[in-house]
């Protein structure tokens, strides 16, 4: 469960890259064996659309006109992308229960990550800052994925 805690953590600030880090890697086969994802998940189609929606969260988030990630719909997004990570990273058996602690966690820890990147934005600017979260959001979900197996309980 700790793989599905610390995607929602990721989903706390990119809604996307949960859903396009585990899609992508369930279609490579690199989900841990016995993992609780959705068959469909491991459609390259279903991957590559999650990577574009991925790639365009992130290219929004340096507008303007960006809408904050606590907005009920951003909220709204984390939670269920999170969930599916979450889930895929579980133990079949476990599916509910890391679903529920991917997106409760991706939603508690928007706030954070939001009140975070504000504090910042007006020294460093809404571009900069929001690249550094791009790196971590991505060395962090990358890491979660290829670790899995070591995250879970023996």
């Amino acid at each position: 469960m700790l793989a599905s805690f610390l995607m929602g953590l990721v989903g706390g600030q990119r809604a996307m890259t949960p859903l396009a880090t585990v899609a992508v890697a369930s279609a490579r086969g690199e989900l841990p064996k016995d993992n609780g994802a959705p068959a469909l998940l491991a459609h390259p189609l279903v991957a590559a659309g999650a990577v574009a929606l991925a790639i365009g969260e992130m290219a929004g988030d340096k507008q303007k006109t960006a809408p904050d990630r606590i907005v009920p719909i951003g909220l709204a997004a984390r939670f269920v992308t999170s969930a599916v990570a979450g889930a895929a990273l579980a133990p079949k058996r476990q599916r509910w229960l890391g679903a529920a602690i991917g997106g409760v966690t991706a939603v508690v820890a928007s706030y954070p990550g939001w009140r975070a990147r504000m504090a910042t934005m007006p020294r460093y600017g809404q571009t900069p800052t929001g690249f550094v979260e791009d790196a971590a959001v991505l060395a962090g979900a990358a890491t979660i994925v290829r670790k899995a197996d070591r995250l879970a309980p023996a």
